[in-house]
């Protein structure tokens, strides 16, 4: 008797938690819903024909492994994108499109920022070809010196990293 008496309190209490769960008024990633699918379509609603083709919306909230912190969003209608001159991404696509200047960005975004700590890194390549990387990361606006030798990616870049990178997964 004690063993189904645990076991119908155990089924009480997970039931509570469903329902707590469920009431939850904040969203959560990955929850299933689509609030932030939900709020583009009601912001292209109000903007009327402007939106009526649709439009994309990518926002983040960061806390980088430095401690700092990063809140951006960005969107744009459909029509702005198919009118636009895709080449002009060419040049930022292809500054990421080497597994040494993707792992340079996720080691300056962990506080790695200096060319000798980077030059110090197995596998990066020699400090001339470091620096290759870098240049290509500067040019396309992924990274810009902080100061002699000191890299950064700027502020309104890291969240659209992340972003590219989650786009790429399988």
């Amino acid at each position: 008797m004690e063993l189904e008496q645990r076991v119908a309190e155990l089924e009480r209490r997970l039931t509570a938690l469903e329902r707590r769960d469920s009431e939850s008024e904040s969203p959560r990633l990955g929850d299933g819903d689509f609030w932030a699918l939900e709020g583009l379509k009601q912001q292209l609603a109000d903007v009327g024909e402007a939106g009526a083709d649709g439009g994309v919306l990518y926002t983040g909230s960061v806390r980088l492994p430095t401690g700092e912190q990063y809140g951006w969003q960005y969107g744009a209608f459909t029509e702005a994108l198919f009118d636009g001159d895709w080449t002009d991404a060419a040049e930022s696509f292809a500054a990421l499109g080497h597994p040494v200047r993707l792992r340079l960005l996720r080691e300056i975004l962990g506080g790695l920022r200096t060319a000798a700590e980077l030059a110090a890194l197995d596998g990066a390549g020699t400090t001339g070809q470091i620096y290759h990387h870098l240049r290509q990361l500067t040019g396309a606006g992924w990274l810009h010196a902080a100061g002699r030798g000191k890299y950064e990616v700027p502020p309104a870049r890291v969240v659209p990293l992340l972003v590219v990178l989650t786009a790429a997964r399988p």
